[in-house]
């Protein structure tokens, strides 16, 4: 086996250094229609360097080069997305269409953006990830060469379309494998390495990662570096505890999980680290990949793996739907064959895997996109073949890695970002964070005691808002024992600060408005989703000219590309000092949903927050079994699986300062307030309006 690894090895790199060389050559020849050179030339140029980068980093000069050159490197690597060069780059969809046509700029855009992905791939020294996406290139530009030898037109958009969707079909097993090691597998250490064995007194380490790395990054390190070292395990302690604690209190057993993953922003690794001997002392080692940079790793706005500050957002945006080049039944076939492949692999592996620790981030300049005709968008077939794949790839995860056996943990922290105020802010997170989950419990539990004697709630917004929601409960057969909500504190969802259920969908009815709201890092105006019998029925938006383009962006990036999805959670959010912190700061419209969700009752389209393990009997605090766990629709999965998930579930808040009131409307027609007009007004929940009035904290 060691043989036949060091042949492959030696193999790799023979193609590599092959194809380098030819990129080299490329970038003063011009063999090929006029129109072309530019795109070929430029192209070459950048994989040129990155052969040069990967030999930087090989021999070892990026580590020993001073803070002033990485930054120059970092620049320059960047620098052709970035908005102020961003207009003229073959990496905008725009441009690429404006000089080449439609179908041809869209495909070249495509590719020109994918062999950004050799930024990573250097710094990692990955040679076959380089070396594949080098040869693909050359196979593009050698058959424009071709045609221009044979004085013959050069290859049409439809050519160079089929050379990328089987370069996508060829290396799909390969990169689905890769992709599951690197979440599975301890020993796929990169970014692990760095985290542990950097100087991290030294911020030159944060340009080893080959990310882009702005003040943002640089300035969170130097805030951590400040921190005593008691400080800095507080914060640990809190996202390690939050991860332990949710395989407690569902009766899940952690002894048997190996595997941890960590995903975060670059500039908390001292955090980072801290969490890693804390997870080490629960018997687990971590795994911490790369947020997608690659075709095979789905790029979004919204991270998820080890990431830094977006280059430029509008970029990510342009190229999200980019699987519309080659998405297909035989493609969503192959994919699917590949990721049941990739898991029967590593088995043993999955079977260890206890589930995500994610640290999210929040501050940064809100982003509203821009929607371009000239980017790919999936069309209708495409949009069912999406969401058919995220059903069908959600339901081979959970055969491989339990959802009756794994759990998770998320926590958030600002960046630099979010203004001059920054510290202050961050030390006011800090508090939100550790809130006092014992007082919260109890008073959690009054909302609850009121809530399970409702058959409905009934739920109106105020002043502008003209949400107007009638949400149905399931029945209580035992009262006595039985539930409809779930007491949540701090453990896999931090902070502190909800009472959360499944909806019962038939009878669910009316319409969710929000007139300012960020989901997944995008921008939403005036929000507005209906539902019938707990089903989206209808929605809108105020972001774009047309109605169109406003259904579009929802269904694209709200519905996940489905016709309808149903209403898989209600809360009602408890953490009052988060909401004043927020106003306090001015922060609202820069909060993660994670915060966000804690400030005002919330509703989330898609799966209920039990998906996959609704048959787990789940208890609160005061012993009485959670029944709401399933919907009409998820019960689905006793006959077929795929029909009872979507793999999605988005949060949308109505804030207090919106709501004109929350009540439980009983099976006798009476009422119990909860909240009015903004404050709570149920007895025994008197602590949380203190927030409001600048009084105690709730800790």
């Amino acid at each position: 086996m060691g043989i036949n690894k060091e042949a492959e090895k030696k193999a790799v790199m023979e193609r590599y250094r092959l194809a380098s060389a030819r990129v080299k050559e490329i970038v003063a020849e011009k063999c090929v229609e006029e129109t072309y050179v530019p795109f070929f030339r430029k192209t070459a140029a950048f994989l040129s360097e990155m052969a040069d980068v990967y030999e930087y980093v090989e021999d070892g000069r990026l580590y020993r080069a001073s803070m002033e050159e990485l930054k120059k490197l970092n620049h320059k690597l960047y620098e052709d997305v970035l908005p102020e060069h961003y207009q003229n780059s073959f990496a905008n969809p725009s441009y690429a269409v404006a000089v080449f046509g439609t179908d041809m700029g869209r495909s070249l855009s495509f590719l020109y953006t994918e062999l950004r992905s050799l930024i990573a791939f250097a710094f990692e020294k990955d040679v076959a990830e380089i070396t594949i996406r080098m040869e693909l290139f050359l196979e593009v530009y050698t058959s424009f060469v071709c045609a221009w030898e044979e004085k013959r037109q050069a290859p049409g958009a439809g050519d160079v379309r089929q050379m990328l969707y089987w370069f996508v079909c060829d290396y799909t097993a390969q990169e689905a494998e890769k992709r599951l090691r690197e979440m599975l597998c301890p020993e796929e250490d990169f970014a692990l390495r760095l985290i542990m064995d950097s100087d991290l007194e030294d911020l030159r380490y944060l340009y080893y990662f080959g990310e882009y790395i702005t003040e943002n990054e640089l300035e969170t390190a130097r805030h951590f570096n400040a921190m005593s070292a008691d400080a800095v395990k507080k914060l640990a302690d809190t996202y390690t505890e939050g991860y332990r604690i949710g395989f407690e209190v569902t009766g899940k057993d952690i002894s048997r999980k190996k595997t941890v993953n960590i995903r975060y922003c670059l500039g908390f690794e001292r955090m980072i680290r801290s969490a890693v001997e804390n997870f080490g002392l629960l018997g687990m080692k971590p795994t911490v990949y790369r947020a997608g940079v690659s075709i095979f790793q789905g790029k979004s706005v919204d991270k998820n793996g080890f990431f830094s500050t977006s280059a430029n957002k509008q970029y990510e945006f342009d190229h999200k739907d980019d699987e519309a080049l080659y998405l297909d039944k035989q493609y969503v076939n192959r994919r699917l064959e590949a990721l049941r492949a990739g898991y029967e692999t590593l088995k043993k592996e999955a079977s260890l895997f206890g589930g995500p620790a994610v640290m999210e981030i929040f501050g940064e300049e809100p982003f509203s996109p821009e929607a371009k005709e000239e980017a790919f968008t999936l069309d209708d077939g495409q949009q069912k073949l999406s969401a058919q794949y995220r059903a069908a790839a959600g339901a081979i995860q959970n055969e491989y890695i339990k959802g009756e056996e794994r759990s998770f943990t998320i926590i958030a922290f600002p960046v630099p970002a979010i203004g001059d105020k920054y510290r202050e802010i961050f030390d006011e997170t800090v508090k939100i964070n550790t809130l006092d989950y014992k007082l919260y419990q109890g008073i959690q539990q009054t909302i609850i005691d009121a809530l399970d004697q409702a058959v409905y709630v009934r739920i109106k917004g105020m002043g502008g808002n003209r949400t107007d929601l009638k949400v149905m409960l399931h029945r209580l057969e035992h009262p006595e024992k039985e539930t409809n909500f779930e007491n949540c504190v701090a453990d896999v969802n931090i902070p502190v600060g909800e009472v959360f259920t499944s909806p019962r969908l038939t009878g669910t009815d009316g319409v969710l408005h929000v007139g300012h709201v960020f989901l997944d890092g995008l921008e939403y105006r005036n929000l507005e989703i209906t539902f019938r019998d707990g089903m989206v029925a209808d929605y809108t938006c105020t972001n774009f000219d047309t109605e169109e383009e406003n259904k579009k962006y929802i269904k694209d990036n709200v519905m996940f590309h489905h016709d309808t999805l149903p209403l898989g959670e209600f809360a009602v959010g408890t953490n009052t000092v988060a909401y004043m912190t927020a106003k306090k700061y001015g922060i609202g419209n820069r909060l993660p949903i994670l915060i966000a969700e804690k400030m005002g009752p919330h509703f989330a389209v898609g799966d209920t927050c039990y998906s996959y393990e609704e048959d787990i009997m789940t208890y609160n605090p005061d012993g009485k079994a959670i029944i709401a766990r399933e919907n009409e629709i998820s019960a689905l999965r006793r006959e077929d699986r795929e029909k009872a998930y979507f793999n999605c579930h988005t949060d949308i808040t109505v804030p207090y300062d919106e709501l004109g009131e929350l009540t439980a409307v009983k099976e006798d027609g009476g009422e119990i307030a909860v909240i009015r007009e903004g404050r709570f007004v149920l007895e025994g929940c008197g602590e949380l309006n203190k927030a409001f009035d600048g009084g105690a904290r709730g800790g």
